[in-house]
């Protein structure tokens, strides 16, 4: 065994038994600087919100530092997507000279690799400063490229789980900006139909990461209700021409409210809510989209939304039974749904009555059926 591989080894021995994210990417970025026999590493990691990249862990300094995502070597990495070897910094116009003049520090020599995820977005980079033996070379980046590829993943998580966090935080704002009624239907529903489109999701052969995408985002598709006046989303009966019309803008509603967003969640929430009432065939509101044109989210969700509404009870009927529920599905196979999604929903039909089980409602309505 090398000293290289010897060295790897120990450093995932180490990282094994770590449990905080922090600690296991600086051990990854010690590894490297000792891979390389360079003086510090840094990793940067991209602010898609800000535009910016900023030091997740940075050998040598104490606090994070941002800059513009176009500064230096770092930022042209970024932009082109590609490791970059630099051993005279200062005369290479990319370089930024601004993180020496704060930290005092003198850069003799750089080497940036960028850090791809597999939808080939680059979500940061590792960058290591000032080789110790002379100038860095080919067999450098390819260490560095190890570390990048033990690294991703973690950081991956770490950025999901932050995510998750500004999601929340972007909603609650979002939501306290809007003084309109709020549908009765109960958190129950919300809890249902994000499971229906795991189901689906599941099924369509979606990858895990977009499947969660999907049910994460599937609390929002009614968000533009909202903004209906209460006196017609809880009409004890059957709505007029001119409320339903009334109605029908809870899609662009809720897609205006979410579709400035950056977040990935929200991004998806907004298809979701733009587009889960249109219909396979065409015909359904706002846009009278058809087939593929409708995103695959749209898709997924109006099966899910369409069989809890039609299996609860709602101000406006009772719910309906089950065999009624099928045959609907059966009949508009290919016309409102799409008929490759609804065959996974007649696959876990079963499935789907047993979520409707686990997550009943509490009886909110008293009315006669006049569906």
């Amino acid at each position: 065994m090398d000293n290289s591989t010897k060295l790897i080894f120990d450093y995932i021995t180490k990282i094994q038994k770590e449990k905080k994210i922090d600690n296991i990417l600086l051990l990854l970025s010690e590894m490297a600087r000792e891979l390389i026999s360079s003086d510090r590493c840094t990793l940067w990691l991209y602010d898609d919100v800000e535009d910016m990249l900023w030091t997740k862990i940075a050998h040598g300094l104490a606090n994070e530092i941002k800059i513009p995502s176009d500064k230096g070597i770092v930022g042209l990495a970024l932009k082109e997507n590609k490791p970059i070897i630099v051993n005279d910094p200062y005369n290479h116009p990319s370089f930024n000279p601004e993180v020496d003049e704060k930290t005092g520090y003198r850069t003799n020599n750089i080497m940036v690799v960028p850090l791809t995820n597999k939808e080939n977005e680059v979500i940061g980079v590792y960058q290591s400063i000032n080789k110790l033996n002379g100038e860095y070379c080919s067999e450098d980046i390819n260490y560095l490229t190890i570390v990048s590829v033990y690294s991703l993943e973690i950081i991956e998580k770490a950025l999901l789980l932050k995510e998750i966090e500004e999601t929340q935080k972007e909603v609650i704002f979002r939501m306290g900006d809007i003084a309109e009624a709020k549908s009765r239907e109960t958190g129950n529903h919300i809890k249902r139909v994000a499971e229906f489109a795991r189901l689906i999701a599941k099924g369509s052969g979606l990858p895990d990461d977009e499947v969660e995408l999907i049910v994460l985002a599937s609390p929002m598709h009614d968000i533009g209700k909202i903004a209906i006046p209460d006196a017609i989303l809880n009409k004890p009966g059957r709505l007029t021409p001119e409320e339903f019309e009334v109605i029908k803008t809870h899609s662009t509603i809720g897609y205006e409210l979410l579709k400035f967003s950056k977040r990935k969640i929200l991004k998806a929430a907004s298809i979701i809510a733009h587009e889960h009432h249109e219909k396979w065939l065409g015909g359904g509101y706002p846009q009278n989209l058809a087939g593929e044109d409708i995103h695959i989210y749209g898709r997924i969700l109006a099966i899910c939304d369409v069989f809890d509404a039609l299996s609860s009870d709602r101000c406006y009927k009772k719910a309906w039974d089950m065999d009624r529920v099928e045959k609907l599905f059966r009949e508009e196979h290919g016309k409102h749904f799409d008929p490759d999604l609804t065959d996974i929903f007649f696959d876990n039909f079963d499935t789907f009555k047993d979520i409707k089980n686990t997550y009943k409602d509490e009886n909110l309505y008293s009315v006669n059926d006049q569906s």
